[in-house]
């Protein structure tokens, strides 16, 4: 099944749809080891009825402390990946269902062992007015740039800097649920303090200090760059008893073989 969209797509896939193309995959990652060339293929098919011509350019992006990303200029962060990679073609046209094949050619500098980063916008350059594909339900044009972006990250086998901690821990507000029942909501910071992406795991528990009775509540996954400092919000569906008192945990866990990192807050209700 097709899908069409008008606006930039982030997403986390095998590949993407977008006006009528697709590319695979939109996650690259890359581990050369510095000094060395590595290389992967982009695959773009057009599904749309008519020729369509594709440009390929680099950018860098950051990301903010939700984990949102934000594109900017080739070569404008300290990460940026924009000078090791080379695209080959950079612009290719094709016909109806037609498909081809992109190279994508990462060559590491030696010495350069650091993770980085950079995304890849696959335009359609032949943009045409929404008014002149169906000037009768459009009363003015509205100009259509399909757009996809793929992701591409470096860090070579050998960087097995993985480091993070908590920090931060507090609860932020009380809501109530569809129930009428008080639901508590936290929030803590991840930091990232080594030099690896990582996948972290974060979830609640709950001990009772008197009993030493022990609640686990699901985890959720947070992605956090190297250096970023990532604010997450959890909810705890949990009614405390007055007169008792509680240890309230963040656990941490992002693999690796690394130990698990928390952060903890005494609760008397």
């Amino acid at each position: 099944m097709r899908i069409l969209l008008l606006s930039i797509i982030l997403t986390i896939s095998t590949f993407i749809y977008a006006q009528d193309f697709e590319v695979a995959p939109v996650l690259v990652n890359f581990r050369a080891e510095p000094g060395s060339v590595e290389k992967t293929i982009l695959t773009i098919k057009n599904y749309a009825n008519i020729k369509q011509k594709y440009s390929l350019k680099l950018s860098d992006y950051i990301i903010n402390e939700n984990g949102a990303k934000k594109g900017v200029a080739a070569g404008s962060t300290e990460k940026s990946i924009a000078n090791w990679i080379n695209i080959s073609p950079s612009v290719v046209i094709l016909n109806p269902n037609e498909t081809t094949e992109v190279e994508l050619i990462i060559t590491v500098p030696k010495q350069h062992y650091e993770t980085r980063w950079g995304m890849i916008h696959i335009k359609v350059d032949n943009e045409k007015l929404a008014s002149d594909i169906d000037n009768e339900n459009m009363a003015t044009g509205v100009l259509l740039v399909p757009r996809i972006v793929v992701l591409v990250k470096q860090s070579p086998r050998s960087n097995i800097n993985y480091s993070a901690k908590l920090t931060n821990f507090k609860q932020v507000e009380i809501v109530l649920d569809s129930n009428n029942m008080d639901r508590s909501v936290y929030e803590v910071t991840i930091v990232n303090t080594g030099d690896k992406v990582i996948d972290a795991k974060i979830s609640l528990s709950v001990a009772d200090i008197q009993t030493a009775e022990e609640e686990r509540f699901p985890s959720k996954r947070y992605t956090v760059y190297p250096g970023q400092t990532r604010v997450v919000q959890l909810q705890l569906d949990k009614k405390f008893i007055k007169g008792k008192k509680y240890a309230l945990a963040a656990v941490m866990d992002y693999g690796h073989r690394k130990s698990l990192e928390g952060a903890q807050l005494i609760i008397e209700p």
